[in-house]
């Protein structure tokens, strides 16, 4: 998957300013993944670490082969730290009792374990079954009705950010739409719906 940031790219850090720049320029990234309108599903084959970890973090779906390998080892390697952008996703995820493992210890947990903490949708058996069942999933979710997905991204993401109440654009966004007319026909003449994201 991703091992993490080229640590070569430290060396030149002789600044404060450089040091900040550099979170504040993959919180953009984390963001930005974050906000996309459709799910992002990670498919994830060897090392998942450091930034990498942060990257799928930031991903709707995660899935992994058991080959997978997690974590922040950054006590015993850089003795850096993570941003608070990514303490709150990661905790989100599995909670602050093993993100304190996690980084206390910098160990490397497998995909079972990031699987039974819930950071992992799913383990697929092999490195070659990984993009196959990526797409799999990716084309059973664009078979669903596209505002829901979108509205559901929506309100889970502004959850996150701290909003829990409101969220009345979301449901005028699905309840007033083709869609949902489409929808209804289709559940109650027994056919399959025409979604249209509209």
């Amino acid at each position: 998957f991703v091992a993490g940031t080229d640590i070569s790219e430290f060396r030149d850090f002789g600044s404060n300013e450089q040091a900040l720049d550099y979170e504040r320029k993959m919180e953009r990234v984390f963001a930005r993944l974050e906000d996309v309108r459709i799910p992002i599903v990670a498919a994830i084959a060897g090392a998942c670490t450091g930034g990498g970890a942060g990257i799928a973090a930031a991903c709707d779906l995660r899935i992994a082969t058991p080959s997978a390998r997690f974590g922040f080892p950054v006590a015993r390697t850089l003795g850096n730290c993570l941003s608070i952008g990514n303490f709150v996703r990661l905790s989100r995820l599995v909670g602050a009792t093993s993100v304190k493992q996690m980084l206390y210890t910098a160990e490397l947990a497998n995909a079972e374990r990031m699987h039974q903490l819930g950071f992992l949708n799913e383990i697929v058996e092999s490195d070659e079954r990984l993009a196959p069942r990526a797409l799999e999933l990716a084309n059973q979710i664009a078979a669903n009705a596209p505002l829901t997905i979108e509205t559901t991204k929506e309100a889970l993401r502004r959850i996150a950010r701290g909003q829990t109440t409101g969220g009345e654009d979301l449901i005028l966004r699905c309840y007033t739409s083709r869609d949902f007319r489409e929808g209804m026909s289709a559940f109650l003449e027994k056919r399959p719906a025409e979604w249209r994201g509209e």
